[in-house]
């Protein structure tokens, strides 16, 4: 399905662009058109283009990737992950034992075949379609080199996956920065644009006050953490408990990715809490909110 605004057509993927599908862009200039993060739904009857540009080098928004034999780029925090599956399949911190089982999904879920010809951009880059341009806005903490994409004349922002889902931001591989995404969101609340594209079930948000409402929705789930955290401090707690107590998924969710995920993200939220004040070190390796901590 594709959804058109201005010149810059949206082509949906299924289930809205769910996890393991996402929803991918088909820019058209007078000289030259291009594909944004073409995703599984594009392994068949793929459009054509000239370029394509990866928002970050996760397996959702480069399956179809195999579509295309033109020039393909990411930005530099990212591109060694595009070219290489091995680099890619290290970088979400993974244990052993998971990661030759990751690696097939990789290679037979999402084709993932490495793009040892990608080529890096910067924040800002501009490329030109004739009468139409896509510049880049680097917005990091998701990767080190996640990246939006900004249409003109259009006024289309590409946000990838800050993509005010209810689940809220993930910053959990070992390229993650909790930092890093927060700031990124603050940038993006700055750009005025007429529509604003994410990866997945939100789609295409028309309005600067609407995103910014759903945006502030998005962020607050980093509160939550902070709070639920907090909570969970009354008492002593080591890393491990935190980690099997979950800040990020429900109880049912199960994979070898899930122990990973909540121990990096437990780490960086008591790194900026014990920063505040709001977390002291007890003892050794356990942790304790301050009094009066998230009152």
């Amino acid at each position: 399905m594709r959804e058109e605004y201005g010149a810059v057509s949206v082509l949906v993927g299924q289930d809205r662009g769910a996890y393991p599908y996402g929803n991918s862009l088909l820019v058209r200039g007078t000289s030259e058109s291009l594909v944004v993060d073409p995703s599984l739904s594009l392994v068949a009857g793929a459009p054509a283009a000239d370029v394509v540009l990866v928002s970050h080098a996760h397996e959702d928004h480069i399956a179809g990737l195999g579509s295309y034999e033109v020039p393909v780029h990411v930005h530099e925090g990212d591109v060694e992950a595009l070219r290489s599956r091995e680099v890619m399949l290290a970088d979400l911190g993974l244990p052993p034992e998971a990661v030759p089982g990751m690696d097939r999904m990789l290679r037979e879920q999402f084709h993932v075949r490495g793009r040892p010809d990608a080529k890096g951009f910067e924040d800002g880059t501009v490329f030109d379609l004739g009468g139409r341009t896509v510049t880049v806005v680097h917005l990091p903490g998701h990767t080190a080199g996640h990246s939006g994409f900004l249409i003109e004349p259009d006024g289309f922002l590409f946000v990838a996956d800050i993509d005010l889902t209810s689940f809220g931001p993930y910053y959990g591989d070992l390229g993650s920065s909790l930092v890093e995404f927060e700031a990124s969101m603050r940038r993006c609340r700055e750009i005025d644009a007429r529509w604003y594209g994410t990866s997945h079930q939100k789609g295409v948000i028309e309005g600067a006050a609407e995103f910014r409402r759903r945006l502030d929705a998005f962020a607050a789930v980093v509160a939550k953490r902070d709070a639920a955290l907090l909570g969970f401090l009354a008492e002593p707690r080591t890393v491990e408990e935190i980690v099997e107590h979950r800040l990020v998924y429900r109880p049912h969710v199960e994979g070898a990715h899930v122990r990973p995920v909540e121990r990096r993200t437990a780490v960086q939220h008591l790194d900026r809490l014990t920063a505040g004040g709001l977390v002291t070190e007890a003892e050794e390796g356990r942790f304790r909110a301050t009094p009066g901590a998230g009152t």
